[in-house]
């Protein structure tokens, strides 16, 4: 059963770690917009913006130290995962806005609505583009 066990999570390793660090990340992107929206700092696109940068540069440290532990390139790196995280954000952007502009449903429910859609898009692309171990 142990053999069984560790071998899964060899196989799936990078996206185990993923999935803890994106939680963490999400998390912190959740708490910074739901602030930022809870006290009025700020509309909630606004928020969207600054939530997902303060995500986006913690993801990357975090994945590239712990996960993928890729440490060539680490411009090119960076400027792939966040153009990775771009593309999220504006995904992001359009969900919150079709669903608490045009749809009126709530913004923080819309929010965990699109971390998770997000999350999933980002993890292919950084896992296939950022993070690939190409043979020098």
């Amino acid at each position: 059963m142990k053999e069984t066990i560790v071998k899964l999570y060899n196989r799936f390793r990078n996206l185990i770690l993923y999935g803890l660090i994106g939680g963490f990340c999400a998390g912190l992107d959740f708490c910074v917009y739901t602030v930022l929206c809870h006290y009025d700092v700020m509309p909630y696109l606004w928020a969207n913006v600054i939530s997902i940068h303060i995500g986006i540069f913690t993801s990357f440290i975090l994945n590239r130290q712990i996960n993928f532990k890729v440490k060539n390139k680490t411009a090119l790196r960076f400027m792939s995962f966040y153009t990775v995280g771009l593309v999220g954000l504006g995904i992001s952007e359009l969900m919150l806005y079709l669903m608490v502009t045009i749809g009126g449903w709530n913004e923080l429910v819309c929010k965990l609505i699109s971390i998770v859609v997000v999350a999933l898009i980002q993890f292919i692309l950084n896992k296939y583009v950022t993070f690939k171990n190409h043979k020098e």
